[in-house]
């Protein structure tokens, strides 16, 4: 499993579902929209203090961005 792409799936999922978009969770976090984006592709690394940040950020534990999912687990993709 490429943690990278899991952080990035479920910090994607977990944005949607709290209906913030990336401009929006870059003024809560600091973070830059670009930084957000390849988060969510899967090509960055980010930190432990990072991944506690974007959970601040987003309002859940951090420990939610680096579970996996079922659906993340069976390789397949929500509509």
């Amino acid at each position: 499993m490429d943690m990278r792409k899991l952080v990035g799936s479920n910090f994607a999922r977990l944005r949607r579902e709290k209906g913030l978009t990336q401009e929006e969770v870059e003024a809560l976090s600091g973070f830059s929209q670009q930084y957000l984006s390849s988060l969510e592709r899967g090509r960055r690394n980010p930190t432990v203090i990072t991944l506690y940040e974007l959970a601040q950020a987003l309002g859940v534990s951090h420990v939610e961005l680096v579970t996996p999912t079922e659906e993340s687990q069976f390789g397949t993709r929500g509509a």
